[in-house]
């Protein structure tokens, strides 16, 4: 499918079928015009029919020369249009209805499925040049940024738990603290020594007194 925006008008329309095609053409829209005063042949109903199966946007102006004649070959481009959209989801834009002059909705002649899709009345230059517009933005493309950011999404980073630094015993201080354990362990078996031989001499003492 192209990004092509389809025209069906009756031949009686052309010159309001021009300024419209000419807005959207300004907005930076391709749109194909038939400008051809005799309609027919096989080739070109093939090529109609070709670029009503393809287009992004069917636009039909409806007038009241559309509504004056109960045939003509713009009825086949609205039955071809419509055919196409039955094929569509509900939700999908193809379909944009335009009025031209006082002609009202209700009494138009029109498919029924048209009646379902907004319509745009189309009166002046400014009217047409805001028709451009809002066609104009259903065309915006996605940026391709904002396609990536969708399926990435910022991970914070986990709060870091403070390191606290524990230094191991030096060499020197724990020879010192080994040394003062084992001086400790000599003073005492020293000091029992030194109880025991003191201990010895009184007894000695006390025998050589009772003698």
């Amino acid at each position: 499918m192209t990004q092509a925006i389809f025209l069906s008008y009756a031949s009686q329309d052309a010159d309001a079928a021009r300024r419209i095609c000419d807005a959207l053409r300004a907005a930076g829209l391709e749109v194909w015009f038939d400008q051809s005063e005799l309609r027919g042949g096989d080739a070109w109903d093939a090529s109609i029919r070709k670029q009503i199966k393809a287009c992004a946007l069917f636009v039909p102006i409806i007038s009241a020369n559309t509504n004056a004649r109960e045939e003509g070959y713009f009825r086949l481009e609205w039955k071809l249009a419509v055919d196409r959209s039955h094929l569509m989801a509900e939700t999908k834009a193809f379909l944009f209805p335009v009025i031209l002059g006082d002609v009202l909705e209700p009494s138009a002649l029109v498919p029924d499925v048209f009646r379902s899709r907004q319509w745009s009345q189309l009166n002046d230059d400014g009217s047409i040049k805001a028709f451009a517009e809002r066609v104009a933005e259903r065309f915006q493309p996605v940026a391709p940024a904002t396609a990536v950011q969708a399926f990435f999404v910022p991970i914070s980073a986990p709060a870091s738990t403070p390191t606290v630094f524990v230094p191991p015993p030096s060499p020197s201080s724990d020879l010192l603290g080994r040394d003062d354990a084992l001086g400790a362990a000599i003073a005492r078996i020293q000091g029992g020594r030194a109880f025991a031989h003191g201990d010895r001499l009184r007894r000695h003492r006390q025998d050589a007194i009772r003698h």
